[in-house]
């Protein structure tokens, strides 16, 4: 195991411990031993749930938080709910995840290049996380942004909150996000520039190098593959595509 793996396993294991929030763990809880009529016979997850990825990923996808009878039953990201399907079928066209499947944790799907967490790790009622729950849990993706900052090109922010929760956790890691904060919007980018982020061959980028030359992260915006938007035509696949191409082109 690799020192990310190690301390990528490590971050997991908290935060599937995690007892933070009384709201979320009540609601994961409570959904976890109601469950849904269609799934009775399955036992549920009804924990934080984890991140999971390509630990070398040059590219962190941040959703919103797990879905009750999607995430908060399988226990794997964006698994077991029609977001997932929109979400996997996606990377997979755009070569960052192995295949397109997304039902079951054990149904051989890999991310490649790619890393998938959320500004929240609970199922939370009505899918709304509130402002001290977004806090609560802001130091997990802090965390996790640490440990890839060293190589990443990309953050692609699923949804407003997310964009909202990144912004927040890139300035606390003393990168300078653009004051005031650029509003979300679907194909938005921010440019963000470090002396910390490092070229291909492993050495400092120097401050004040040209952004397209130097090995700066790049902040995306997506609407959130929710029923929502997908089913009011809000985000089309061709739309939903156009993001995940160009996230690919920044880690080419």
């Amino acid at each position: 195991m690799t020192g990310d793996s190690s301390a990528l396993h490590d971050l997991n294991r908290r935060v599937v411990a995690c007892a933070r929030c009384p709201r979320l763990v009540e609601w994961r809880e409570h959904v976890a031993g109601e469950k849904r009529a269609a799934f009775r016979s399955q036992e549920y997850w009804g924990r934080p749930v984890p991140s999971f990825g390509d630990p070398a990923a040059r590219v962190l996808i941040v959703g919103l938080a797990p879905a009750a009878h999607g995430a908060n039953r399988t226990g794997r990201m964006f698994t077991g709910d029609r977001s997932g399907k929109w979400l996997f079928r996606a990377l997979h066209r755009a070569g960052f995840a192995s295949q397109s499947s997304w039902q079951e944790p054990d149904d051989g799907l890999r991310l490649q290049d790619a890393w998938l967490t959320a500004s929240v790790r609970c199922a939370p009622p009505e899918n709304r996380p509130t402002p001290v729950e977004r806090r609560a849990c802001q130091s997990y993706l802090e965390e996790e942004l640490r440990i890839f900052l060293p190589r990443l090109r990309a953050i692609v922010a699923l949804g407003g909150l997310a964009w909202d929760q990144v912004s927040r956790v890139l300035r606390d890691v003393g990168l300078p996000v653009p004051r005031p904060r650029p509003p979300f919007r679907h194909g938005g980018e921010v440019w963000i520039s470090s002396p910390g982020l490092r070229d291909e061959n492993g050495g400092e980028t120097e401050a004040g190098a040209d952004l397209k030359e130097s090995r700066s992260l790049v902040l995306l915006g997506s609407y959130h593959p929710s029923q929502q938007n997908t089913f009011t035509g809000r985000l089309t696949e061709a739309m939903f595509d156009d993001v995940w191409s160009r996230a690919r082109d920044l880690v080419s």
